[in-house]
């Protein structure tokens, strides 16, 4: 027999842990969840936000604060782990990351 998890139960589960979201649009916010209320409005810490502009490049934003999201823009929570490979969080580590590794052959030249 499995146990059945009510939605709510799951977000409680993962307070204190990394959370990636996908609001309504095409942001995603990956951050620390630090809490929640019945309406599903986050509260989330170290957030970074990933917005594709017009032209298809990635805009990373760290969002320094403590931020409030509004429940009513959220779209899916994936609670406990990382964004999937096909993600504009991962698409824009994988960018971060090759500039980094073109970086550091540069300079050692």
């Amino acid at each position: 027999m499995t146990t059945r998890i009510l939605p709510l139960e799951l977000i409680d589960k993962a307070i204190g842990s990394q959370i990636w979201i996908l609001m309504r649009g095409k942001t995603e916010v990956v951050g620390i969840l630090r809490g929640f209320d019945d309406y599903v409005n986050l509260v989330l810490d170290d957030a970074i936000e990933y917005t594709p502009d017009a032209g298809g490049e990635i805009t990373r934003t760290e969002l320094k604060s403590e931020i409030l999201l509004n429940g009513n823009q959220i779209a899916v929570l994936v609670p406990g782990g990382a964004p999937p490979g096909d993600s504009l969080a991962a698409q824009q580590a994988e960018l971060d990351l090759s500039a980094g590794f073109l970086w550091h052959l540069l300079s050692e030249i």
